[in-house]
């Protein structure tokens, strides 16, 4: 629906200071379509700054970002945030679903901010919560969901709208292990599916273990940046 030819998402030489503290000192990467990428480093490694680059929410202060053809970094603050709602999904710690909106339109909010008919948003949104297990529960707001519940809700608002790329911070950072296993085994398989690429932030090597490579950052550089010997 909002396919972007060669979707890849590249960073080149990025570097980002915040004062005196340098989070990102000339990152270069690329992923390519439909890879799932974890993202690892100790507190303060500049990782989830990585993340916020990729996504257009911060600009680096030298080097570029790009999504297929289509700039980021060199966009205007409108620009970058109509392109995250049509080609890139989120989902949080917390899921940062709104409390008052019932699961079936949190999902469908994206399409709606797009412009696509209700009918349609609805539609969809219905479809993706059926597909992760949630029929049934379209009228139930976040207070009356699990946590496991609510990510998937969360996944699936983030894959909605067909999004080249999906980027998760620390998607299972809240919840125990077992549900957080069962919340990265929904995540992989919708944007496998979906052919989304996904960006994982994490400290937990359980968590990176489903994804198909590794980046390891350290002081604002990647250190490590290696295929998986095998993902979950």
């Amino acid at each position: 629906m909002n396919n972007i030819p060669g979707r890849m998402l590249s960073a080149r030489s990025i570097s980002k200071s915040f004062g005196d503290v340098h989070a990102l000192d000339g990152v270069s990467i690329d992923i390519p379509s439909g890879q799932s990428v974890s993202v690892m480093g100790p507190s303060g490694s500049g990782k989830s700054t990585l993340l916020h680059c990729l996504a257009g929410i911060l600009r680096p202060d030298a080097g570029d970002v790009s999504l297929g053809d289509e700039p980021i970094s060199l966009s205007s603050d409108a620009a970058r945030s109509r392109l995250r709602l049509q080609h890139m999904g989120f989902v949080f710690q917390d899921g940062q679903l709104l409390p008052e909106l019932p699961a079936l339109e949190n999902v469908a909010l994206p399409l709606l901010l797009l412009g696509r008919p209700r009918a349609e948003a609805l539609g969809r949104a219905a479809d993706w919560l059926s597909r992760l297990g949630l029929a049934g529960l379209e009228k139930r707001r976040p207070g009356q969901l699990s946590g496991g519940q609510e990510h998937r809700v969360a996944i699936a608002r983030a894959m909605v709208a067909d999004p080249a790329v999906v980027l998760a911070d620390e998607p299972t950072g809240a919840l125990d292990q077992a549900t957080g296993a069962e919340v990265m085994r929904v995540l992989t398989a919708a944007t496998r599916d979906g052919g989304a690429s996904l960006v994982v932030v994490t400290h937990d090597a359980g968590v990176a273990q489903w994804c198909e490579r590794h980046v390891e950052i350290v002081d604002g550089r990647v250190i490590n940046d290696v295929a998986a010997r095998w993902a979950a």
